[in-house]
């Protein structure tokens, strides 16, 4: 029988950062983790010389310096700039939403020529409270822009129509009025040179891991003792779905080799029209400057979420949000378990969010 002072379950990047500073603060960890790898879902692995990012592509990028500064502690990063490129009907829109978008969609050149289409179009919900996504997102960019790089990408992502989702889950949708395509307004943006695991590798250094290793077998058999368990699976099957099944958007992805340099050009694409079945082409030779004779190519298709598979997207909704802060309470009953990560959670997080989060924990418990 061994005791660590931490049971660590999850081996994404929430729980890599909590290790990391628990072990420099001279504590024990122990990792399990369902997969067969380590890093969740920012997981890469090498094929044909390319990383490839197993779980969908995963750009760093934050304004924060204490974020930045720590990351690189762990890998170089390679400076990559996401500029995202859109396919509708076989017509390349840039995202987000910028001069290049205006000029294509109706050959306007001045900012001011781009602002007064939209100020017309936005000018149909003039005083109105959008009732649902397709009338708030056509409140804030206009019908055109929402119809060919909006609404079919949405409702694939989704599962159902805009005018059956909450307007909520548009809070905004930014556009500049000038040629930058930059997709993030953040400060730092970037990729590690050599893969997201290999930066994962590094943070877990010192702790014990166990791979393809389910959480509620091992803590049934196990005879090893625990200071406390850092919980970064879904919380309501932590609680045996004793309130319900919080939902989730699921991710389906289709990856081939194909024996040319280059295939479209650009790292992401996304397809907006709804005929298309999927919402984004993937090439992961891209993120990192390949010149490799082959290139490697992934296809998203968003799915529902089915037992078995993985639960990329909270389902941001009334009845969600309801039934998370339940399970909310019921966390609050287990203060020798710690919730944390995109599933402890139930939050959609970017990877500095993920990181801001797993520090606001290492403080709670003195380890910063």
């Amino acid at each position: 029988m061994a005791h660590y002072d931490y049971l660590l379950v999850g081996a994404g990047l929430f729980n890599a950062v909590f290790a990391e500073h628990a072990m420099r603060a001279g504590k024990t960890c122990l990792v399990v983790e369902r997969r067969s790898h380590i890093a969740g879902n920012i997981y890469t692995e090498k094929r044909e010389g390319i990383d490839v990012h197993v779980y969908g592509a995963h750009i760093f990028h934050t304004s924060d310096d204490e974020v930045w500064n720590y990351v690189n502690r762990f890998a170089k990063f390679n400076g990559f700039v996401n500029r995202v490129k859109a396919n509708f009907r076989g017509k390349i829109y840039s995202m987000p939403f910028n001069m290049y978008t205006f000029e294509a969609l109706w050959g306007v050149k001045t900012a001011q020529d781009a602002q007064a289409i939209i100020d017309a179009q936005r000018a149909d919900l003039a005083g109105k409270q959008p009732q649902n996504l397709e009338e708030q997102a056509i409140s804030l960019v206009g019908r055109d822009v929402y119809e060919t790089l909006v609404k079919g990408y949405t409702e694939k992502q989704w599962g159902r129509p805009c005018s059956q989702l909450p307007a909520f889950i548009i809070r905004r949708l930014p556009l500049r009025f000038t040629y930058d395509d930059n997709y993030f307004n953040d400060k730092y943006q970037g990729i590690p040179c050599d893969g997201y695991t290999a930066m994962a590798e590094k943070m877990f250094a010192g702790a014990k891991i166990l791979t393809d290793t389910d959480y509620f077998d091992f803590i049934e058999h196990t005879s090893d003792t625990f200071g406390k368990i850092v919980y970064t699976g879904r919380a309501d099957e932590f609680f045996g779905y004793k309130l319900g099944k919080l939902e989730y958007r699921s991710l389906r992805f289709e990856t081939e080799t194909l024996d040319v340099p280059d295939f479209q050009g650009n790292a992401v694409i996304n397809y907006t029209a709804a005929e298309v079945p999927y919402t984004r082409i993937i090439e992961h030779k891209h993120f990192n400057f390949g010149k490799q004779p082959k290139t490697i190519i992934t296809r998203e298709y968003p799915a529902a979420y089915r037992e078995g598979m993985e639960a990329y997207y909270p389902v941001n909704d009334e009845k969600n949000g309801a039934l998370a802060a339940a399970y909310d309470a019921l966390k609050a009953e287990r203060p020798d378990v710690i919730f944390g990560g995109r599933l402890g959670e139930y939050k959609y997080y970017d990877m500095d969010k993920v990181i801001l989060s797993a520090f606001r924990l290492c403080e709670k418990e003195n380890l910063r």
